[in-house]
């Protein structure tokens, strides 16, 4: 069966053009001249991808993304006008999981959401090759990740997490407090490459430090310059 995306926009020129192209990418797709509509059919039946434009009639963008983020982890691209920034950086910051910025060519939307879907489905596929008393724990600290069960913890306690903000924890856990450049970041969890953008990285880092220290953790995401980002233990610093 091939994969749903909603799109909402109210050009229709360009939501004639995007539906088009995804189309012939081999998805399904329902188009949406508003975000209000797009959310009435969400909460009828559930995509495997939305796309949002910020500014439409009606409800906008971000608040549409901020609404059904309360409801479903289900990877969210958002599009935003040039002149923008701030809207795209509150639009990652309230669980976007990827930005486009207009204009660009349908192709790269077709490329950032087969990036976001393949990642989904290698999600789902280690989950089924992995049986439960196979799990593998991933811990630095007092954070632990099992990704078969796709949870993670604090001291114990649940860390709630997108889809995107638990990829890019796992990959810097993994990394067992080796530093991962944002080009591995990129390729790993976004499934692109760092030509394409590296400022949506640093956005989902900002984000998961942010749930980290709410939930009074002791271990940190840190810069290491030019480079990337490495987790680090609290004992680590003090060695």
């Amino acid at each position: 069966m091939a994969q749903r995306i909603y799109l909402a926009d109210d050009d229709p020129a360009l939501l004639e053009v995007f539906g088009a192209f995804l189309e012939s990418a081999g998805y399904e797709v329902r188009l949406f001249p508003t975000g209000d509509a797009l959310a009435e059919e969400f909460a009828r039946a559930e995509p495997d991808l939305v796309v949002l434009d910020i500014m439409m009639p009606g409800t906008d963008g971000l608040t549409v993304c901020k609404n059904l983020r309360a409801v479903s982890n289900v990877p969210i691209v958002i599009l935003t006008a040039k002149d923008s920034e701030m809207d795209y950086l509150h639009g990652l910051a309230i669980g976007g999981d990827d930005y486009l910025t207009k204009p660009f060519s349908p192709a790269m939307l077709v490329m950032r959401i087969k990036a976001l879907l393949r990642r989904v489905d290698m999600s789902r596929a280690a989950e089924r090759r992995q049986a439960p008393a196979q799990h593998e724990v991933l811990s630095i600290g007092d954070v632990t990740l099992d990704e078969a069960a796709h949870e993670a913890q604090v001291s114990g306690k649940p860390l709630s997490l997108t889809m995107t903000e638990f990829a890019l924890l796992r990959c810097l856990l993994a990394a067992k407090g080796k530093a991962v450049s944002r080009d591995a970041l990129l390729s790993d969890v976004w499934g692109i490459d760092a030509e394409v953008e590296t400022r949506v990285t640093d956005e989902c880092v900002r984000r998961v430090r942010r749930k980290l220290r709410s939930a009074g953790s002791t271990t940190a995401i840190k810069a290491v310059w030019g480079y990337g980002y490495r987790l680090e233990a609290a004992d680590a610093e003090q060695e």
